[in-house]
């Protein structure tokens, strides 16, 4: 599999920072950065990161089923991360999820037809002091109301 310039030299600086011995420590960073430059983590993205870390695939595979954030099918060019665990709940974070649903037309892990947005369901953010929280790709929003999503999203459909 070939990656791009940008995302080799990451990586090797990445795999630089662990000692030998220690570098499946990098197993995730180099996940989150290869799918952001595929936009999945596909079979083939799975076992090219087994290789480099020489270990089995079966273990990565493992890494990308209990991490939420990484994704086997592409997600849209925004995904839209609602939280709904407790305080986000206690806050209205469920009907931020039901607003946002209703706003794009999808539901958990879809993806709008044009592919510029996607909306995920998500547990605890670490923002509990700032419910409800969502996450737009790697952006972080706190006391987020109905209509200060909409303005987000209406924003993020805006050409730059």
């Amino acid at each position: 599999m070939t990656f791009s310039p940008e995302l080799e030299a990451k990586f090797t600086k990445l795999l630089t920072n662990f000692p030998p011995g220690k570098q499946k420590s990098a197993l995730i960073p180099m996940l989150m950065f290869a799918q952001d430059e595929v936009g999945s983590v596909t079979p083939e993205l799975i076992n090219e990161i087994a290789r480099r870390l020489s270990i089995p695939p079966v273990q990565v595979d493992e890494v990308v089923t209990y991490y939420s954030m990484l994704h086997r099918k592409p997600m849209g060019k925004h995904h839209i991360q609602v939280c709904t665990n407790i305080s986000c709940l206690l806050w209205d974070g469920d009907r931020l999820y039901e607003h946002a649903c209703k706003k794009l037309g999808v539901g958990h892990k879809e993806v709008t037809a044009d592919g510029q947005f996607s909306l995920e369901e998500v547990e605890c953010m670490g923002a509990c002091s700032w419910a409800p929280a969502i996450q737009v790709n790697y952006d972080f929003h706190h006391n987020v109301t109905p209509e200060k999503l909409d303005q987000i999203i209406d924003n993020l459909k805006r050409p730059s």
